[in-house]
């Protein structure tokens, strides 16, 4: 594997960005060309370390996920109901992502492709944030499964390397009338079962890459993304409470050329 310190690099990329709406697998992607870090085992490694940041997730929101395993009577969004609305949510992108999947690694993963979705995804963000919407979904628990199947619609948006899931789902909650904030914290919890099978599928298909060695290296990886997370979803949070998205999108803008210019 590589160097120890290229783990610890990928490891606060990965948890700094994966529920920014900047794209976490554009960053690593990027960073992964900057470090010389590429091919199959440096992708599974990033599939590895993914799971770290979904971990976080799991952890901060650890009293809605109970609720979806024992239902929680002062919260609609808990048991069968808010399990259906995630499955709705995970539905479109699965089906697409399970098809175009080859086609996916094998044309969108480079530099230039996403810089291309960055630049796209910003614009989008500018259009959104301009438009004038109502704000009736003020809590997750008044999210109908509408809704739900709406955000995962628009979350097959992310299975282009660099536009960002989470970009893509906030964005589509609020245009569904849900508030910033709440269009977040669902995001982040429907990305769970997402993410999940992802990783899961992508591991089951190409674990025996690693050797006995590796396991320090994917461990320093996962347990650096998981902090880096935590971190990143706390602070998301808070700033949504006070700004708009559109700081997220100029950052967009700037990287998106520097990319073509220099990768």
């Amino acid at each position: 594997m590589a160097p120890w310190y290229v783990a610890i690099i990928l490891g606060v990329v990965e948890g700094l960005t994966e529920f920014l709406p900047i794209s976490s697998t554009g960053h690593l992607i990027i960073t992964g060309h900057l470090l010389d870090f590429t091919g199959p085992k440096a992708e599974t490694f990033d599939i590895v370390i993914q799971l770290g940041a979904i971990l976080a997730v799991v952890l901060i929101y650890w009293d809605r996920f109970f609720g979806l395993l024992r239902p929680n009577p002062t919260q609609k969004f808990s048991g069968f109901y808010g399990l259906w609305l995630l499955f709705l949510t995970s539905l479109p992108a699965s089906v697409v992502g399970l098809m175009t999947h080859g086609y996916i690694k094998e044309f969108l993963f480079s530099p230039t492709t996403v810089a291309i979705a960055l630049a796209a995804g910003a614009i989008m963000i500018f259009i959104v944030e301009g438009m004038e919407k109502s704000e009736h979904v003020t809590s997750l628990d008044k999210i109908t499964p509408k809704i739900a199947l709406g955000i995962g619609c628009f979350q097959c948006l992310a299975l282009w390397p660099g536009f960002s899931r989470s970009a893509a789902t906030i964005m589509g909650g609020m245009l569904l009338g849900t508030r910033r904030t709440v269009a977040a914290e669902y995001s982040f919890i429907a990305a769970v079962p997402i993410m999940f099978a992802a990783t899961g599928y992508d591991l089951l298909k190409n674990y025996t890459l690693f050797e006995g060695g590796d396991f320090l290296f994917l461990l320093l990886g996962f347990l650096v993304s998981f902090i880096s997370a935590w971190l990143a979803i706390k602070g998301f949070i808070y700033l949504l409470g006070k700004l708009t998205l559109r700081p997220f999108a100029i950052y967009r803008l700037a990287l998106a050329p520097l990319i073509l210019l220099y990768l």
